[in-house]
């Protein structure tokens, strides 16, 4: 069996270590971009904001503490994630909110979306909907 000697064992770690930094980018990616569509999904009806909040700060976590620190920090989007990671709890407000809202967009894209799509927005809002509220609720 083959075991590296100090001088060879950085030579053996490098490539998990280039391996380790392409995952870093990868996550620092898929978190702005999950932050980036949660910004978006303030201002538009098919698009639910605390989901994407809140895998943007999963991702962070894997890919840089600096951004994860400064997203649980920020004013605005700060106290969802920190809610949700102490309580792994829903709001009954925000459940019934959401799936109202849910409910409105998803008869507004109906009138929208050609007759081949109409179903996507309900079927993806249903699935959502019924996550939200398999969720533990915090009164």
């Amino acid at each position: 069996m083959f075991v590296p000697t100090p001088t060879e064992n950085t030579a053996v770690t490098a490539p998990r270590t280039a391996r380790h930094a392409w995952q870093r980018v990868l996550w620092l990616v898929a978190g702005w971009l999950a932050l980036l569509l949660g910004v978006v999904g303030a201002f538009l009806p098919l698009l639910p904001t605390t989901p994407f909040v809140l895998l943007a700060a999963f991702c962070f976590s894997r890919g840089s503490a600096r951004w994860e620190h400064w997203l649980i920090h920020h004013p605005r989007l700060g106290p969802m994630v920190r809610d949700w990671r102490a309580t792994r709890a829903v709001p009954l407000r925000a459940k019934q909110l959401a799936t109202v809202m849910m409910t409105f967009s998803c008869l507004w894209a109906w009138w929208v979306i050609p007759s081949v799509w109409r179903w996507a927005p309900a079927i993806s809002c249903a699935c959502v909907a019924l996550w939200l509220w398999r969720l533990p609720t915090r009164r």
